[in-house]
């Protein structure tokens, strides 16, 4: 299906509901043992944008956007307030924030990712919506400006040249969650001032 890169109006992202869904399969066994299977390699974003409605204009404006996008249709760009760039939430993204990959001399084509790490364990996400603009790369630590490009629609870097062998590929950006509405059907209710409100407006993660 169509994705629309339009991102979804930041006022009311800012005070959405949600975070990352893991599905995981738990057998408890007679011997009060558990056995534990994780369904999904990955996790899904989930978020809930009604509660970021405060303002009749708010909600003329969410439905305007459900609309554009057919209900389920089409997907389009969240921005997750929690989690929307290569560092910490209290830094500045920078050119060395993030491995994307290693020079071997031949490849030119590295995807951007984020790493999310706690002791030895860490998980590493797929990055497929920067900000466009937000993009800086570094090799071997220096930042460098010119000789690649960056696709703001999947997050692929590409170099003109390929980088040398061992050369250390890193980059810094903000980033967009590809999205879809979770619901064909927008419950609207208004008041007798005619201020409006939806009881839940769903969002899910858009996985390729």
């Amino acid at each position: 299906m169509a994705f629309h890169e339009v991102r979804f109006p930041d006022d009311i992202s800012r005070g959405a509901r949600g975070g990352p869904q893991r599905r995981t399969q738990i057998v408890e066994l007679a011997s009060g043992d558990e056995e534990r299977n994780a369904s999904w390699a990955s996790s899904r974003r989930r978020y809930d944008v009604a509660y970021g409605i405060r303002r009749a204009d708010d909600l003329a404006a969410v439905v305007a956007f459900f609309e554009a996008r057919n209900g389920r249709l089409h997907g389009f760009r969240f921005k997750d307030w929690a989690d929307y760039k290569s560092c910490l939430p209290s830094q500045i993204p920078a050119a060395t924030d993030q491995a994307i990959g290693t020079g071997d001399a031949s490849t030119k084509t590295f995807q951007l990712v984020k790493r999310y790490a706690s002791g030895a364990q860490a998980w590493v996400r797929i990055i497929t919506k920067p900000v466009a603009g937000s993009v800086a790369i570094a090799l071997n630590g220096t930042p460098t400006s010119s000789g690649w490009s960056v696709d703001a629609a999947t997050g692929l870097v590409t170099f003109v040249s390929a980088p040398a062998s061992g050369v250390a590929i890193t980059a810094g950006f903000a980033f967009d969650v590809p999205v879809r509405f979770d619901t064909d059907t927008l419950d609207v209710t208004l008041d007798l001032e005619r201020l409006g409100s939806i009881t839940s407006i769903p969002l899910v993660e858009i996985r390729r």
